[in-house]
């Protein structure tokens, strides 16, 4: 296995055509909607899979980029094949759907090893999709990857796949064989505060009760100040996940929007009645321990399959895929690199670090295999082959 990384060259850059299986593409909006994008990419990597979204930032080796473009290539050994497929998403109530007909496509093929998912970011049901999409697999195939930004806007997000960019699409690598796999970390590093309140209605993704009062009203009136700058100041606060005994289940909620109208908050992933809810907030120092955890873990996942170190300072034989959330980013301001730097440390020589700033990160549930729509955290995959 080779990876090697680029800068996706603007248009009028005469491109020279390079061999590879697998090439995932993050880059800002406005470079994925600008005229023969796909087209381009199907010039530089003619043999190539192409699949990647749009972000809220690129991470590239250990740096982070706005307003840019980076693809990253990969040539796979003997024994490791790699396809992909996509669904449409017109609405959130279409997730479940789209989630199960990726799944169906990527099991009509035997020896799934691993899958690497990416879906528009707004207009969606992450959670609903994710379930469909593992309600289709075997049990313990790893999926990782994460939804789409638009650099904070949540206005529209885009996704690559085989039949071009669109911004109502999910599409799903999938890679086959024994020789390939993938060792998966999702950590936070969150705090709590807060009482815990009891999810008393809610509709899907949509938040309306927190013990029987208006979710939106009590989370204002935690807000504080924060209060006038929703719905962005709620990347800064997102809901911790418990159960009916106060335990932590692994999963924070953003809220990405306001229901002025039904006083409720629109989350990233579904909640259901029954669950508690607390707030949280975070130091930078508290989200690069986060980060630096999920390096730890997916790099001791994939102990014992990492191969020979490479001595090519541009290219490497594996490869670590970031996908952090947009708030983390906005906590940290002008420090978000450590949290890129603290996983670096934690890979190998020879790891190709790329991925980005997300509407919510896909990864597993602490010590599980079964993945799950997480916010706020940062998600490691490490794909190497054996």
């Amino acid at each position: 296995m080779r990876v090697w990384q680029s800068a996706f060259a603007p248009p009028g850059v005469e491109l020279s055509p390079q061999s590879a299986d697998l090439v995932l593409v993050f880059g800002s909006v406005d470079i994925f909607d600008s005229p023969g994008f796909a087209t381009r990419l199907t010039a530089a990597y003619p043999d190539a899979i192409a699949v990647g979204c749009s972000t809220a930032g690129e991470i590239a080796g250990d740096s982070v980029l706005d307003g840019s473009c980076i693809a990253t290539a990969i040539r796979f050994g003997k024994g490791t094949a790699v396809t992909a497929t996509e669904a449409g998403i017109a609405s959130a109530d279409d997730s479940q759907r789209a989630g199960e007909a990726l799944g169906d496509a990527l099991t009509a093929r035997p020896g799934l090893s691993g899958v690497l998912l990416f879906a528009r970011g707004v207009g969606v049901n992450g959670s609903a999709l994710i379930d469909g999409l593992s309600s289709r697999l075997p049990s313990g195939v790893p999926v990782s990857g994460g939804l789409a930004g638009d650099g904070g806007a949540f206005v529209r997000t885009l996704v690559l796949g085989p039949s071009g960019v669109s911004d109502g699409r999910a599409v799903a690598v999938g890679l086959y064989g024994d020789a390939v796999h993938l060792g998966l970390g999702s950590v936070g590093g969150w705090e709590p505060f807060g009482p815990a309140r009891k999810v008393t209605k809610a509709v899907g993704n949509l938040l309306l009760q927190l013990d029987g009062e208006p979710a939106l009203n009590v989370y204002k009136r935690y807000l504080g100040d924060y209060a006038c700058d929703l719905p962005a100041s709620g990347l800064l606060f997102p809901f911790e996940l418990l159960n009916g005994n106060h335990d932590s289940v692994g999963l924070i909620r953003t809220i990405l929007g306001i229901d002025e109208t039904a006083g409720g908050l629109i989350l990233a992933g579904t909640v259901e009645e029954g669950f508690y809810l607390r707030l949280m907030h975070a130091s930078t120092d508290g989200l690069v321990d986060g980060a630096e955890q999920a390096g730890a873990i997916a790099a001791a996942a994939s102990a014992g399959t990492m191969g020979n170190d490479t001595t090519d300072e541009t290219a490497g034989d594996r490869l670590a895929l970031l996908t952090s959330c947009v708030g983390r980013k906005l906590v940290m301001g002008d420090r978000v690199e450590e949290e890129v730097q603290a996983v670096a440390d934690r890979m190998g020589p020879g790891t190709v670090l790329a991925g980005f700033y997300s509407y919510g990160e896909i990864g597993p549930m602490r010590d599980l295999v079964d993945c799950r729509l997480h916010n706020q955290t940062m998600t490691v995959a490490l794909l190497t082959e054996r």
